[in-house]
């Protein structure tokens, strides 16, 4: 046996370990009950230790040195060496006891923060955050050691392989040059037409559900390898072969459910759509966190608040909840859903005003890693941040700094990825259109096929076999870039 063909024994065995810390992490969110919060740390806390070891292994190291030295493999097999170094890289830079301390520091955190966002205390939550944070610079200083990176670019490239600050900041320097007129002069054309008509709830949450669930099959969901299920925060985790998306219900707004379970299940079509060849390798993974959520806003954003999809769902909206009336015409739901419209909580932000969101989260973390920014600070600055960049005035910390759970859940260098995502999304699905000519029809049917089989081969049977842009290129011709992603604003919300 080959040194290579070793560590693909190694690295299924590492795969393993990693899909049972995802069912684990998934049941953490939603069916795990408090008592049992800290036994579960610990479970997952030796997962990642073992898994840590794999990694770390003076075996492990050995022969990918001798895998490397000798040579010969094909495209796929030669990249996944390569990610196999990545991940070894990564691993070896950061020492067992630190990850075992994080994982552990991150799940009592996770408790404590739906504690804290229920009850908006934010000082209940302080000191577990801290500590989170503490270990979070730590990591991302021995990885940037390691690596050559400034901490913050090595915890970044933990999310997304090669993104760096240095590409980060020209792409939101542009968003910002522009993005705050267009938000503007959205407004004032709404401002200027009759306002849309509201839904009247209440909604059936077991409807809601079982609409949920029509709109993932039309999508292709595979429910022989997932489900969806309900958690505080919505996600997509779980393992591979066996995928799980959550949403969260609201009897008086069927919308934030509905407009969940489509983003999730566009990250979902991503991991039941990846090399079956090399499901279990590192090469065969999704390339990162950007081009993640770049498929989970192409489902939601790009596709599913089209005029054309409108048209398909607003039937299954009235026959599912009896409703009739001009309120629930096609023109009308793509109104109510396309509407400029700052507010506090980001994953209900429109698309227009959510880079915004990100914007902040993306100052506020780089402040913190580096040591600019107290945790103790964090709600002020969070609140500051928010009036100046949507002039909103936060009155509790539940719907600022407590909102989400990327901190508490040591997630430092994810929030960039949402609006890179979003970037990536309008480029791809402006280029599956041009390839695709018949393609809103298709959504104005329900026929979401031409549009996941593009991506099925343009992006997800990819894996991790190009990196984010040299991906772009081929896709669309372009590396990643604002264009795309301004002109679809405009188009959708100036009528350009």
């Amino acid at each position: 046996m080959t040194a290579y063909q070793t560590l693909e024994q190694r690295f299924s065995r590492l795969a393993a370990l990693e899909g049972a810390a995802g069912i684990l992490g998934w049941d953490a969110q939603t069916l795990m009950p408090d008592g049992a919060a800290e036994a579960r740390g610990d479970q997952l806390a030796i997962l990642r230790g073992l898994a840590h070891e794999i990694l770390t292994a003076p075996e492990t190291r050995d022969e990918l040195a001798a895998a490397e030295q000798q040579g010969g493999l094909d495209t796929w097999n030669a990249a996944n060496l390569r990610e196999m170094r990545r991940a070894q890289a990564h691993a070896g830079a950061v020492p067992r006891d630190l990850v075992e301390a994080s994982s552990r520091a991150v799940s009592r955190s996770e408790m404590v923060w739906r504690e804290a966002r229920r009850d908006s205390d934010f000082a209940r939550l302080a000191p577990y955050l801290a500590e989170v944070l503490r270990l979070q610079r730590e990591i991302g200083q021995a990885k940037g050691a390691a690596l050559g990176l400034d901490p913050y670019d090595a915890l970044l490239d933990s999310y997304d392989p090669g993104m760096r600050r240095a590409v980060i900041d020209p792409l939101f320097t542009d968003l910002t040059s522009w993005l705050p007129d267009l938000i503007a002069r959205a407004r004032e054309i709404q401002a200027s037409r009759p306002a849309p008509l509201p839904l009247e709830g209440p909604f059936d949450t077991g409807t809601q559900r079982a609409l949920g669930l029509k709109l993932m099959t039309a999508l292709g969901f595979d429910f022989a390898r997932g489900r969806l299920d309900i958690s505080l925060h919505p996600f997509c985790g779980g393992a591979t072969d066996d995928v799980r998306i959550t949403t969260r219900y609201d009897e008086a707004d069927f919308g934030r459910a509905l407009m969940g379970v489509l983003h999730e299940t566009g990250h979902a079509l991503y991991e039941q759509g990846r090399p079956a060849a090399w499901r279990h390798q590192p090469v065969g993974a999704a390339r990162g966190m950007s081009l993640h959520e770049s498929q989970s806003l192409i489902v939601e954003m790009q596709a599913c608040r089209s005029r054309e999809f409108f048209t398909y769902l607003a039937p299954l909206l009235r026959d599912a909840f009896g409703r009739s009336g001009p309120e629930w015409s096609p023109e009308n739901l793509h109104a109510l859903n396309t509407q400029v419209r700052p507010g506090f909580i980001r994953v209900d932000a429109d698309e227009a005003t959510y880079p915004a969101h990100i914007l902040l989260r993306y100052r506020l973390e780089t402040a913190m890693i580096a040591g600019d920014l107290a945790v103790t600070d964090l709600p002020g600055a969070f609140n500051d941040g928010l009036r100046d960049l949507l002039g909103l005035t936060v009155p509790e910390d539940r719907l600022g700094c407590l909102q989400d759970i990327h901190w508490p859940s040591g997630a430092f260098g994810y929030f960039p990825t949402y609006t890179l995502g979003a970037l990536a999304a309008a480029q791809l699905f402006r280029a599956a259109r041009a390839a695709e000519p018949a393609l809103p029809g298709c959504l104005a049917a329900g026929d979401f096929a031409p549009l996941r089989t593009w991506l099925r081969a343009n992006v997800h049977q990819v894996g991790s076999l190009l990196g984010t842009d040299d991906l772009l290129v081929r896709a669309t011709g372009a590396p990643l870039g604002t264009a795309a992603f301004r002109a679809h604003l405009e188009g959708r919300y100036l009528g350009r």
